[in-house]
């Protein structure tokens, strides 16, 4: 029986484990490895590691289609790949403490304010509810700890061996597995571009995602979100190799939050349910993705970094709002700023497109005008991707290692944990394989 060791307790990873126990594979033989805590002990503020990762830990919206967080059907097709975003929904609503809350909203037609100045992506979103995270992940960790499966927490990997299948942790402890899978989150994607270069992996480059965190009342964009809550507004330039589109939107009780990576801070959003942290704003990412840049990750890496004020991002209001607060009741960490020019002089040109996009949502949202800030940067660290199998997500080389998550360039919930449940898919196959292959022997 083989041993499976599993990088990163993020959506990914816990959604593998679970769709293994669930179907008879013995939780003893699991080990998941996470630099961050327990959902006991983990911390709201705590928004990078830990049980649930990122996203399942602050963000309580699934999107539910393939054209959006990643190409999950290019690996399994469109079929597949909806019948396994199924599956995490469920799981979420399994370990939910109020399942019947869980709601899903579905627009369906663009409203003509729209059309002249954007594209709006219209699709199926089900609500979990950023307030009921936390429980969510106890009930979870429960029921796989439960299960027999192996936590270890606050420890970071430093090595992995795939010759040895031996995995370092600290100084000198070490993990033996016969099968691995990597789903570090993007507090791991170095270690990744690490490996990919150790072990010379081939992959395939991304683009650039950059761009902010935008900010303002509630009450400018209520005739959209009374059409989509989680409006998906975009544009493209083809001739450019430029798109952008928002992203992760907020409502109702929205909150911007602080990302650290690499030592830089970044910024997102999540949105509570109870009532009592309505604040009547809205937050979404504009994100642009550019096309064609060399070494794409250092270009990120490097645009981060001249965002940055002694380590803390930078905010811009034209009307001198002042940041918000957290849902702790703390000011976000930010520096105001005076104008935009840090951010051309950290993605050149390419900033008078998210001008362009604020300055033709003040057209379409006339009462909008220079009621609105912005939290610089809001980045997608996108290492290249490793080229895997497509039947099981395996590196090409190494047919034992999967990459899930982030790792294999995820940009969501739903498309992580599909990813997770596929992977453990095919282990249960050559599971079944293998205990054929006994009792034929046996015979």
């Amino acid at each position: 029986m083989e041993k499976l060791v599993i990088i990163g307790a993020g959506v990914a990873g816990v959604n593998a484990a679970t769709k293994l126990v669930d179907n008879g594979y013995p939780g003893e033989l699991i080990t998941i490895i996470d630099m961050g805590n327990d959902p006991y002990k983990r911390k709201p503020e705590e928004v990078m590691t830990g049980f649930m990762g990122a996203g399942g830990w602050s963000d309580g919206k699934l999107t539910y289609h393939t054209s959006i967080g990643g190409h999950m059907s290019k690996y399994c097709g469109e079929d597949k790949a909806m019948s396994l975003f199924s599956e995490v929904i469920e799981n979420f609503k399994r370990f939910h403490p109020k399942p019947e809350a869980v709601q899903c909203s579905n627009p369906v037609a663009e409203p003509e304010f729209i059309k002249p100045y954007f594209g709006l992506r219209l699709f199926p979103v089900w609500h979990v509810g950023t307030d009921y995270l936390h429980e969510i992940g106890k009930n979870w960790y429960d029921y796989l700890c439960d299960k027999g499966v192996e936590f270890i927490w606050n420890t970071k990997v430093t090595d992995i061996n795939f010759d040895e299948q031996i995995i370092s942790i600290g100084a000198v402890d070490e993990i033996k597995y016969d099968r691995l899978i990597f789903g570090v989150g993007k507090s791991g994607i170095d270690f990744g571009k690490q490996l990919a270069e150790q072990y010379e992996l081939p992959t395939e480059s991304k683009p650039v995602q950059i761009g902010v965190r935008f900010e303002a009342p509630q009450k400018h964009f209520q005739k959209l979100i009374d059409i989509s809550y989680d409006f998906k507004l975009y544009r493209k330039f083809e001739d450019k190799g430029v798109s952008l589109r928002s992203f992760c939107t907020n409502n109702n009780a929205a909150y911007v939050a602080v990302e650290e990576t690499y030592g830089d801070h970044s910024y997102n959003g999540h949105a509570k349910k109870d009532e009592a942290y309505r604040n009547d704003m809205t937050n979404f990412g504009i994100l642009m993705e550019i096309r064609g840049i060399d070494k794409p990750f250092d270009w990120s890496r490097e645009a981060v970094k001249k965002l940055q004020i002694d380590g803390t991002g930078t905010y811009y209001s034209p009307s001198h709002r002042v940041p918000s607060k957290t849902s702790e009741g703390e000011y976000v960490k930010t520096e105001i700023v005076n104008s935009l020019d840090s951010l051309y002089d950290a993605i050149g040109d390419n900033a008078v497109y998210i001008e362009d996009f604020i300055e033709d949502m003040t057209k379409i949202f006339p009462t909008l005008g220079n009621d609105w800030g912005v939290y610089m940067p809001e980045v997608k660290y996108l290492s290249p991707e490793p080229l895997v199998d497509y039947n099981n997500l395996s590196l090409k080389t190494r047919p034992n290692v999967h990459f899930v998550g982030d790792a294999l360039s995820a940009r969501g919930i739903t498309v992580s944990g599909a990813q997770g449940t596929y992977v453990a898919e095919s282990i249960l196959k050559v599971r079944k394989l293998d205990i054929l292959d006994e009792v034929r022997s046996y015979k």
